[in-house]
């Protein structure tokens, strides 16, 4: 059993995990571990907050404006890391998903540290609440240093930056509401309850 789960545990999330409808894999990724390898070290977390973006007609999403060389990802092969940057100082993770040439793709937006403490409280110095290291998607990817130089990864070579599976979640500790941040949207797009995340974790950003 101990062989297996460690086998389980290195074997990054394969593109068909991603190739499903968005709001699936948004539900699917709570407890799937987020590894980031910085300077030969694993340093992890489970992710516990998602929100997925789903379509050309999703007004939330960047896709939303068209196939331009800012979102040519989102139209990509699913299993892609999908960064940018916000207000010149924050950067977002995003994984692609469903099949190529369909924009979508599902928000990393925080993740409770399981491995490499050590290197996420110096990637997030003077931050001396524990919930604050990673509860959010700008904060987690400065406590994993994901930058633009990830952006297009394929996330399913189990290098660099990539999932493994964990422990399932079970759909009683999941909950679902309206995505954050997205007042720019239309009113149904600002109503959809595409996001997800697990109850009662201290490490949800809000």
């Amino acid at each position: 059993m101990i062989e297996k789960i460690f086998a389980n545990q290195m074997m990054p999330l394969s593109v068909d995990f991603f190739n499903r409808p968005t709001l699936d894999v948004a539900r699917d990724l709570l407890g799937q571990r987020l590894v980031r390898m910085i300077d030969g070290r694993r340093v992890s977390g489970r992710i516990v907050e998602t929100e997925a973006y789903v379509g050309p007609h999703d007004t939330a999403s960047h896709a939303s404006k068209g196939r331009t060389p800012r979102t040519e990802v989102m139209f990509g092969p699913p299993g892609r890391a999908y960064v940018y940057l916000i207000y010149g100082m924050y950067h977002m993770l995003n994984l692609v998903t469903e099949a190529e040439g369909f924009p979508a793709a599902v928000l990393i937006r925080a993740i409770e540290p399981l491995e490499g403490l050590e290197v996420i409280q110096a990637n997030r110095a003077g931050i001396r609440q524990a919930r604050l290291l990673t509860g959010g998607p700008g904060r987690l990817c400065r406590a994993l240093q994901i930058d633009l130089s990830l952006n297009r990864w394929d996330v399913t070579r189990g290098e660099r930056l990539w999932l493994e599976p964990d422990a399932p979640v079970p759909p009683a500790q999941i909950a679902r509401g309206p995505r954050v941040g997205i007042a720019y949207a239309q009113p149904k797009d600002r109503a959809a309850a595409w996001r997800f995340w697990i109850k009662d974790n201290p490490f949800v950003s809000r």
